[in-house]
């Protein structure tokens, strides 16, 4: 019944047509008249093999385009639509003859090394495919959607953040299987109606959305739905793998007030000025702020400074760079393009607590022990964190295999490794925005994978990249520049 009342809040009206391809008659081919004809090729495509581009699909004056408008074509209930195009060939592996990586198409590649397919643009949806691409990297994640059942949903859960959880795990499953491109039809809905700010249209086309956005809401529905119960203790999966927690002081010069207060967030922020050259920096004023605020001490308003420190890591840091801002001139968005380096190792020591730099010593003197062996040419045993791929896959795969028990083993294996954790990040995911506002222009994802290559998930079409090419992103022109950056911890 909710989501019967969420489509018609949506204005939508559906019609089950038939396709005629070759000799192959597709039955009950659901088209969704909100959405772009591109959406319903993608579903076609998934049936015949036919890529979008290829499709030739007959209706009222002439052959449907990706961007035309379903009222004017005078489609109806039951309608025989006619399609002609080629599917993608089947490469299939000689029986007699090894098969080298190099030798395989482009696309193939990607599969073979264990790389995710790309998706589909469904009509602006490119801030959505990019954060679920970098989200998508992260095994440790997709291990706990795998513990989440069609039946996990508690009572404090609503039904769409329940229904957003499932379709999250079963699009990160069809990602990992699939050999081509995949359409998120099914994400895409329920996200629209858990977040109905995705469904803004303009001139009846979809609005391009901010990914931020996009990523912070995905990442808060996620937290409230994987929660594993272990020893009668609630663990939330996604705060272990993501949480940072804050230790704030708040100061008033004018009154001598000051007091304390803590937080959690799912990232940092790095404040771009004209001072700011480097990520580091951007972070070291995205901990500072002022805020005005009642004063009991003068009976009124004054200025108080906050000065914060992190006091406790997580496995996984996001870092946004705040370049959007609000224009009163204009009444938009605008852009700040300036260029802030970002190091593919970040080293966040510097922003932690007494306390927590305390816990770090121990592992990050073994670093510098092992980093002083190597320079001498000792042998070093090293358990820097190339378990940090490794395990993290056999944690994800004794976990979908397993189930329930290795899902609350992870749990626990995740909470001794934080213990070991050096306050150092390695860079594996950075999301980029080309453009001048954040209401138009592209998101692209770019992804490291296990193996240290470095993938551009630009939509449906997944691009090699070398380590330099993500150096360059780090903005002050119209190219692709860093907007989110995810870093994973080094571990000993």
């Amino acid at each position: 019944m909710g989501e019967q009342w969420a489509d018609v809040l949506l204005c939508k009206i559906y019609y089950a047509v038939s396709v005629k391809w070759q000799k192959e008659v597709f039955q009950a081919v659901e088209i969704d008249t909100s959405q772009p004809p591109y959406v319903f090729k993608c579903q076609l495509y998934d049936l015949t093999g036919v890529p979008p581009e290829r499709q030739k699909i007959m209706v009222k004056g002439g052959l449907l385009k990706d961007d035309a408008d379903w009222s004017t074509l005078g489609v109806k209930e039951g309608q025989r639509l006619m399609m002609m195009g080629t599917a993608d060939e089947v490469v299939k592996a000689p029986e007699k003859r090894p098969v080298f990586m190099e030798d395989l198409p482009e696309e193939e590649q990607v599969v073979n090394v264990g790389l995710s397919s790309g998706l589909f643009n469904l009509g602006n949806t490119c801030y959505m495919n990019s954060t679920l691409q970098c989200l998508h990297s992260v095994p440790e994640l997709k291990a706990a959607l795998q513990y989440y059942t069609n039946s996990g949903r508690s009572n404090d859960l609503d039904q769409y953040s329940h229904l957003l959880t499932v379709a999250t795990r079963e699009l990160f499953i069809e990602l990992d299987k699939n050999g081509r491109p995949v359409a998120p039809l099914q994400f895409l809905s329920v996200l629209r109606k858990k977040y109905p700010q995705f469904a803004q249209q303009q001139n009846g086309v979809y609005m391009q959305q901010d990914a931020e956005e996009c990523w912070a809401q995905i990442i808060y529905t996620l937290s409230q739905s994987l929660n594993v119960s272990d020893s009668n203790q609630i663990s939330a999966a996604v705060k272990n793998l993501f949480g940072i927690d804050l230790f704030s002081r708040i100061h008033c010069v004018e009154s001598g007030e000051e007091n304390s207060e803590t937080e959690s967030v799912y990232a940092l922020k790095c404040h771009i000025s004209q001072e700011v050259n480097h990520l580091h920096e951007g972070l070291k004023r995205g901990l500072k702020s002022e805020l005005e605020k009642a004063s009991a001490a003068l009976g009124r308003s004054a200025i108080f400074t906050k000065e914060s420190c992190i006091s406790h890591l997580p496995r996984y840091l996001t870092v946004q760079f705040v370049r959007f801002f609000w224009k009163r001139e204009t009444n938009q968005k605008a852009k700040i393009l300036r260029k802030v380096d970002f190091p593919l190792e970040l080293d966040v020591y510097d922003f932690c607590s007494e306390e927590l730099r305390r816990k770090l010593q121990s592992a990050r003197q073994k670093i510098l022990r092992d980093a002083e062996n190597a320079k001498l040419g000792l042998k070093v045993q090293d358990k820097i964190s190339h378990e940090n791929d490794s395990s993290a896959l056999k944690t994800e795969a004794a976990t979908a295999k397993s189930g329930e028990s290795t899902a609350t083993t992870s749990v626990e294996a995740s909470d001794e490794e934080k213990s070991q954790i050096t306050g150092i990040y390695d860079l594996v995911a950075v999301l980029t925005h080309k453009g001048r506002s954040a209401d138009s222009g592209h998101y692209v994802a770019w992804v490291k994978q296990a193996n240290g290559k470095w993938i551009q998930f630009d939509d449906d079409n997944p691009i090699s990249q070398k380590e330099e090419d993500i150096t360059k992103l780090s903005g002050g022109g119209d190219w692709h520049m860093a907007y989110i950056c995810m870093y994973k911890a080094r571990l000993v």
